[in-house]
């Protein structure tokens, strides 16, 4: 039995996360190893305005208690987004785990977290106070910790609806299912009038948050294909440097090597 609060509304869900020290959830597939026994929940899954995928102008916009299975059946969610998630457990999980979940649980091993960070996502939080718009980098602070007020909740994930039509998507385990991720890698690829615009690069649970180093993507932005190939030892060996990466189920070593891998299947694959 779970302890605490199952709104009506999202008016009464926000006066709840205002008023009390609870802790949202929606799909509760952590929560069954995760529970606390002396916390008060706040249950946010079947609230109408937090299930909904729509889009505008520039973004997809997949609320926090969408399921992993309801965005795989979306034609909205894109195919990079798709990739990750249809790798995340078991179908069972997959049926109750949601976005929202997987972003605010703060772990570098989140598996739809690479895909947004490479995508330049946003988060929408809401509150009594209002609502913010924030970058999903800028949100984590490192394991276990975000930028979430106690007061908010997640409302959406936006998500880019152009420039992620070139991408690369990876997940490591210790088995082809139901796995953990060991090192999970997306990557992102976009060019204008023969010249490189993007070459995004995130790498989740090799650390106590996914990795982007935006400094050294722009060893390739603006420049063409064949200068990125050149420039291409030299873009491998600063990866080289700068990954700094915890020990885990496996050493640091190894996931280094298998980081620097996935970077470079990746630009084999976007033809550098």
């Amino acid at each position: 039995m779970v302890n605490g609060y199952v709104p009506a509304s999202l008016q009464e869900a926000l006066e709840i996360r205002a008023g009390q020290d609870v802790i949202p959830y929606a799909g509760g597939t952590d929560l069954m190893v995760k529970r606390r026994p002396d916390a008060q929940y706040l249950f946010i899954g079947r609230l109408p305005e937090l299930r909904q995928i729509t889009e505008d102008e520039n973004y997809i916009h997949i609320g926090a208690a969408v399921t992993f299975t309801e965005a795989l059946a979306d034609p909205r969610v894109p195919a990079l987004m798709k990739a990750a998630v249809s790798r995340i457990g078991a179908p069972a999980i997959r049926n109750a785990g949601t976005f929202g979940g997987n972003v605010g649980n703060a772990s570098a091993k989140a598996d739809s977290v690479p895909v947004e960070v490479a995508a330049d996502a946003k988060l929408r939080l809401i509150s009594l106070r209002g609502e913010r718009v924030v970058e999903i980098e800028s949100f984590y602070h490192g394991h276990g910790t975000h930028d979430l007020g106690p007061d908010e909740l997640i409302a959406e994930i936006l998500l880019p609806r152009t420039g992620l039509d070139h991408w690369y998507y990876e997940k490591v385990g210790g088995r082809s299912a139901l796995a953990i991720s060991r090192i999970s890698f997306a990557s992102v690829f976009d060019m204008q009038e023969d010249r490189i615009t993007k070459a995004a690069a995130a790498f989740g649970a090799v650390s106590d948050t996914v990795l982007r180093f935006r400094d050294l993507e722009a060893m390739l932005i603006g420049r063409s294909v064949a200068e990125a190939k050149d420039m291409k030892p030299a873009y491998l060996r600063a990866y080289d440097e700068r990954l700094q990466l915890t020990e885990g189920r496996v050493s640091a070593q190894y996931r280094k090597r298998v980081c620097l891998n996935l970077l470079e299947d990746s630009l084999r694959t976007f033809g550098i």
